[in-house]
């Protein structure tokens, strides 16, 4: 099996450690970044195959992360996580590159 690298980026941390454990145990390299910036930071350091980006963050929202990360690397996939009230934000970041999104909360299944 190939090895699939994935980056979690979200500032809720009880959102974060059980998704990256789950993810973890399913045999994907998975690490974790608590929000945009840091997940830039990393990407720049480490690609990822897939990034699971949620859309609202304090530091960095998810579509101006979606954006760098489409310029660092345009072949990774992003999905955007959303809320009910973001999903409009969702739809913006499909046309933007984004591969999907998701609604919280995700169904690790």
């Amino acid at each position: 099996m190939t090895d699939i690298r994935v980056l979690l980026v979200d500032d809720e941390e009880d959102f974060l450690r059980p998704l990256v454990k789950r993810l973890t145990r399913r045999s994907f390299t998975t690490r974790a970044a608590a929000g945009g910036r840091e997940a830039v930071d990393m990407l720049g350091e480490s690609p990822a195959d897939v990034v699971v980006l949620d859309v609202r963050m304090p530091d960095m929202d998810g579509l101006t992360t979606l954006m760098k990360i489409k310029e660092m690397d345009p072949g990774v996939e992003v999905i955007l996580l959303t809320g009910h009230a973001s999903l409009e934000v969702a739809r913006e970041g499909l046309r933007q590159g984004a591969f999907d999104y998701m609604m919280k909360p995700v169904d690790i299944e």
